[in-house]
């Protein structure tokens, strides 16, 4: 199962016993933060959970896997890349693949 936005608004609620709203403003500030920084090409980092940085991939030349013969030209873009600080990570290791949702 996936935490929504709205499940960790109320979790951070609960947690802090601010309303609601005020969590979910403060919240929806973060990710648009998040957001402009990366859409202005500038790297975030957040000590300890991780780096979020802005990557360029090459164009390339893709095929299409039921007809090999034909080519498609793939424009070059911006993508996002996250890798994951050292606490995240070590938590992380500690989880039991058994209760991984999706497998």
């Amino acid at each position: 199962m996936s935490m929504t936005k709205r499940d960790f608004v109320e979790k951070i609620a609960r947690a802090t016993g601010l309303l609601q709203q005020d969590v979910a403003v403060a919240v929806q500030l973060l990710l648009d933060t998040l957001a402009d920084e990366m859409a202005a090409g500038r790297t975030v980092e957040l000590r300890d959970f991780g780096v979020f940085e802005v990557v360029s991939h090459k164009a390339r030349v893709g095929r299409n896997p039921k007809h090999p013969e034909e080519t498609v030209a793939i424009p070059a873009r911006a993508g996002v890349r996250f890798r994951s600080g050292k606490t995240l990570k070590r938590r992380v290791l500690q989880l039991d693949t058994s209760r991984i949702c999706g497998d």
